[in-house]
């Protein structure tokens, strides 16, 4: 199999959906690490990291991996490497939430090729490939056609691993709150980014982000007509983190104005 071919795509996914399935347990969560404020790591998050990282050599062992729960130094940029969150909304997990998800890219180049978001508690997979569209269990998706703010739902994360932003990101809730129809925390990344590919909502911005984070929801995003920067419209990066705003497209501007706003 050959990077990217159909075959070699499947494998990929079916791999995703098998280390998903350990979310499910309420059992599996036996030990619970603090890294940080509000930033925990499971024994979940380190089986399903290690289970993927094996696979994935044998599927294509000439591609770098980074993954949340590790070192990221050694990536070289202009290769293909892999971006993983085992567990993105491992809080969520934690709680017996239900809404946490395997996020799992491919990139290289400051490009993310691939992308694969798995809500195993939905048994929802969405899928992208650079220039072949955004897909929900094989079915194509896309953004909203909500073109004014008034008429938005958007989600806006509260940085919890980064309480010094508390004010700036509750000041931007706000600031959205005030010209949409409601705002919505979710308190998963990745799945408030599938969300706003397939029109549940129409924007999603957080203060302060990592690449596996939003590295394959950037691209399920941009591939179903949505758009993804950074809060100020830079390019949002793969080996650093940051804010990321997320839209529809049609309303990317008129958020990016309202967030200007509130600097």
């Amino acid at each position: 199999m050959r990077i990217l071919d159909q075959e070699w795509i499947d494998a990929v996914v079916q791999a995703v959906k098998a280390a998903g399935a350990l979310l499910l347990d309420p059992a599996a969560i036996e030990r619970i690490t603090a890294k940080g404020q509000a930033d925990f790591v499971t024994n979940v998050d380190l089986t399903v990291q290690e289970r993927l990282r094996a696979q994935l050599e044998k599927l294509a062992p000439e591609v770098q991996f980074m993954g949340e729960e590790g070192d990221r130094t050694a990536i070289a940029p202009d290769r293909p490497f892999w971006i993983l969150d085992p567990v993105d909304g491992t809080t969520n997990l934690i709680h017996h939430f239900d809404h946490s998800a395997v996020s799992l890219a491919l990139a290289w180049e400051g490009r993310v090729r691939f992308g694969v978001v798995y809500h195993p508690y939905r048994k929802a997979c969405f899928t992208a490939q650079q220039g072949a569209g955004a897909f929900c269990n094989g079915l194509p998706i896309q953004t909203s056609a909500v073109s004014k703010l008034e008429d938005s739902l958007i989600s806006v994360g509260t940085v919890p691993g980064y309480r010094q932003l508390a004010d700036e990101a509750f000041y931007q809730m706000r600031v959205l709150y005030d010209c949409c129809q409601d705002v919505r925390r979710t308190g998963c990344a990745s799945l408030d980014l599938c969300d706003v590919a397939c029109g549940r909502l129409d924007g999603y911005v957080e203060l302060m982000l990592q690449p596996w984070d939003y590295a394959a929801g950037l691209l399920i995003v941009t591939e179903a007509g949505g758009t993804v920067t950074a809060p100020d419209g830079a390019p949002v990066s793969l080996l650093q983190g940051g804010g990321v705003l997320a839209s529809n497209g049609r309303l990317h501007s008129a958020i990016q104005e309202k967030l200007s706003k509130t600097k």
